[in-house]
């Protein structure tokens, strides 16, 4: 990990350059959210509510209000990305901080409840929390893991380079059927008609594509082959197979890139409707409190 000295009082310090939001200043806020954690359980272990804990007790009120101030700051990260800073409020140091403060909130919540749960606004409001956990859980796997396998996917390649190599190979393989059959080039023509990229959402983030023309004119072209005998010298038939198995190993790179960029994308059309809905039943949640109980 690279470093670089930072004047200072005589001595040198040294600042670590491109640690991730993780582990960012030394796991600062992990340490931080794992402190309010454990104050919280050990007060609630040890301060005496009665009847028994609950979210309208004082207690309760405080964990909630505690709570209910991390959603509504957790929510400000999308405004924070707008603005690119460093220093101690960098974004990096806001992610970190949004990411454990926002775990902090599986106790925080949970001991608000008082472990009461009904068919109510109130668990409502519990259960979007959660999912919105989990759903930004399953978002730090997917940008923790996704950016490297883009980059060793692209192997030094634009999404757009990777797409005009495929025009080009379909300009070869047009050029490449001229000399073959009607039946032969009825197949290449397959792979050339077809968009290599339709079908929707769905297959592009399952990556699966079981009707690509492509792969199949390659498999009908080899199967045929197979029953005849080889011409020497330059084949068309044999420039035909190696341009469609270089575009199938293409089209499959790009459908790579596609899929990992969609699953970037996929877990905020949850995580994003979770949180207005979390917002919208945190409010109905406060009100109901204030001015129905």
């Amino acid at each position: 990990m690279a470093s670089v000295p930072v004047p200072g009082g005589g001595a040198k310090k040294k600042v670590a350059m491109h640690d991730g939001f993780l582990k960012h200043a030394g796991y600062k806020w992990l340490k931080i959210a794992s402190f309010i954690m454990l104050i919280s359980i050990v007060s609630y272990l040890f301060i005496d509510v009665s009847p028994r804990h609950n979210g309208g007790s004082w207690y309760g009120y405080t964990l909630g209000t505690i709570g209910a101030g991390l959603i509504l700051w957790l929510t400000m990260l999308g405004v924070r990305k707008r603005a690119m800073t460093a220093g101690k409020w960098s974004l990096k140091a806001w992610t970190s901080a949004h990411i454990y403060l926002g775990l902090s909130l599986i106790v925080i919540g949970t001991l608000h409840t008082g472990f009461q749960f009904g068919w109510n606004i109130h668990t409502a409001a519990y259960a979007f929390m959660m999912i919105v956990i989990i759903s930004g859980i399953v978002g730090i796997y997917f940008y923790a893991t996704i950016p490297q396998a883009l980059s060793n996917n692209r192997d030094e390649m634009t999404e757009t380079q990777m797409l005009e190599s495929l025009r080009s190979l379909d300009r070869q393989l047009h050029e490449a059927a001229q000399p073959l059959s009607a039946e032969h080039a009825a197949l290449v023509l397959q792979s050339l008609e077809q968009d290599p990229f339709g079908g929707g959402f769905l297959k592009r983030v399952s990556g699966k594509y079981p009707n690509c023309a492509t792969r199949a004119a390659q498999a009908d072209l080899r199967r045929e082959r197979a029953y005849q005998p080889r011409m020497g010298g330059d084949d068309p038939l044999d420039k035909v197979d190696a341009l469609l198995e270089k575009k199938e190993a293409t089209l499959a790179r790009v459908r790579r890139h596609l899929r990992l960029k969609a699953l970037l994308q996929v877990w905020l059309f949850i995580h994003v409707p979770m949180t207005f809905a979390l917002i919208a039943s945190l409010s109905a949640h406060i009100i109901s409190v204030f001015f129905y109980w």
